[in-house]
């Protein structure tokens, strides 16, 4: 598998830490050439100062994919660097602020949806047109859980990974034609801010492996779903959650207390 990455073209948004910088660092390993993106300048280039003292090409590209003018940009100094983009991983996305539907705002909802979902739109929608002039390509969307089940608080963020699912299987269609296979993976419980050890035990005790993930463990599936091995693997979402939506049991991985929800009386 690691063969047929090597010498590739790899550009990963929102790589500047957990999952995106992991998957970075493993196609790194793989001899491919990484294009590291983060919205942070400076994680960015911390990030791809790692791979590099490790042995592995890597260029820092910073942008927000939620604007399509910094897209272009970024996309062209890859693309002035390499002459080619060959995989695509669209890992950036936004969480923050979680909140009740009742304390949302339309500025919160556009701002969730601008990086999480049309994100993945205007960075794909340019790397496409590459991949499609040189023959082919791999296109990896970073998807959730809650696409297809739901978590407190997070209604904007979980629009958005159903929104990036459809928009999976939409691309697939497309872009099949023209050799781009577009696929999405699904993380668990993975541990990308250094949760304590009483908040691992929580989350990780009612997920079938019986631990929280890590952002390693990402990382052999995008390098799968990249490589030839996956030729004829497109319109897939393939999930990386040690079986948590394969299981029917009471959830400990909400982060949000009905306690805290507002009171009737103060809407």
């Amino acid at each position: 598998m690691h063969e047929s990455l090597a010498g590739k073209i790899v550009l990963v948004t929102g790589a500047g830490r957990g999952i995106g910088q992991a998957i970075a660092r493993r196609f790194a390993e793989a001899s491919a050439a990484v294009a590291v993106n983060d919205l942070d300048s400076d994680a960015a280039s911390a990030s791809a100062a790692s791979i590099s003292d490790a042995g592995g090409s890597a260029a820092a590209v910073p942008a927000d994919v939620s604007d399509s003018a910094q897209v272009a940009t970024m996309i062209d100094t890859v693309t002035d660097l390499h002459g080619r983009i060959d995989v695509l991983v669209n890992n950036a996305g936004i969480v923050s602020p979680m909140l009740h539907f009742f304390d949302a705002d339309e500025a919160w909802w556009r701002r969730i949806v601008d990086v999480n979902l049309t994100g993945h739109f205007l960075t794909s929608h340019r790397v496409a047109r590459i991949m499609a002039k040189q023959g082919g390509g791999s296109i990896i969307n970073m998807s959730s859980g809650g696409a297809t089940r739901a978590h407190r608080c997070f209604t904007a963020y979980d629009a958005t990974k159903g929104g990036i699912e459809a928009l999976t299987r939409a691309m697939a269609l497309d872009l099949g034609p023209y050799n781009i296979r577009v696929n999405a993976l699904v993380p668990g419980a993975i541990d990308t801010s250094g949760l304590s050890l009483e908040e691992r035990t929580l989350r990780g005790d009612n997920v079938p492996l019986g631990r929280v993930g890590e952002p390693l463990d990402m990382t052999g599936a995008a390098l799968f779903l990249a490589s030839d091995d996956a030729a004829y693997i497109t319109g897939s979402v393939i999930r990386v959650d040690g079986g948590m939506l394969a299981q029917q049991r009471s959830a400990t991985v909400d982060i949000v207390s009905v306690d805290s929800f507002p009171a009737v009386e103060d809407l």
